[in-house]
């Protein structure tokens, strides 16, 4: 075993966070950080995906050591899902199905640079964008006139439900090389960020 990740844990209830963090300290593979030191993952538990909550998780982001948020709703549409992952989050989790076991995990596979949804969520945000997009803007020009093959599509939806590299290579029959080489295509192809926001992106253009 590797050194722990480093984990901090962002939330306006007091009580709330003393309860994510003693849950999160009984991971080994996890060690528990402040705010101000520098984590390599950030939980972050919100009420609602609001603009302010948004603002709050790209600071997050934009901090010196690039922290990951898995970000925790109580409220968790599938349009907020689409804002949270284009603003930078990794994984998305709801409150009340935030146990130790799916905490630890999304922390975890965020580390590793994995995004994870809720599998009922991601069913819903492929309904959704099969039905026109979720109302997010607009889609990026770099996506006009763009499609994704048989490949791309089938490493990018199980990237969207949370698969490791590895695992995705022994469900698909590759290589690992070759499961970061598509995710690494399309990131770069569409001038995209990170894993989470290629997921964004293509359920939100309807490429998934």
């Amino acid at each position: 075993m590797g050194e722990p990740v480093l984990v901090s844990v962002v939330a306006l209830d007091p009580v709330l966070e003393a309860g994510i963090r003693s849950t999160l300290s009984a991971c080994p593979e996890i060690a528990l950080t402040t705010a101000a030191g520098e984590p390599r993952v950030v939980v972050m538990t919100v009420d609602q995906v609001s603009p302010s909550e948004l603002d709050a998780l790209r600071s997050v982001r934009e901090a010196p050591s690039q922290p990951e948020v898995v970000l925790v709703a109580s409220r968790l549409a599938p349009g907020d899902a689409l804002h949270a992952l284009a603003a930078g989050a990794r994984g998305l989790l709801r409150r009340c199905e935030a146990d130790a076991a799916r905490l630890t995990r999304a922390a975890l596979a965020a580390a590793r640079g994995d995004c994870t949804l809720p599998p009922d969520l991601l069913d819903r945000l492929l309904k959704h964008a099969e039905a026109g997009g979720a109302g997010t803007g607009g889609s990026s020009p770099a996506w006009a006139g763009a499609s994704l093959d048989d490949r791309e599509r089938s490493v990018l939806r199980l990237v969207a439900d949370g698969h490791e590299t590895n695992e995705i290579a022994r469900r698909l029959c590759y290589s690992p090389r070759t499961v970061t080489s598509v995710v690494h295509d399309i990131t770069r192809r569409f001038r995209l960020r990170n894993r989470a926001h290629a997921v964004a992106y293509a359920l939100r253009t309807g490429l998934l």
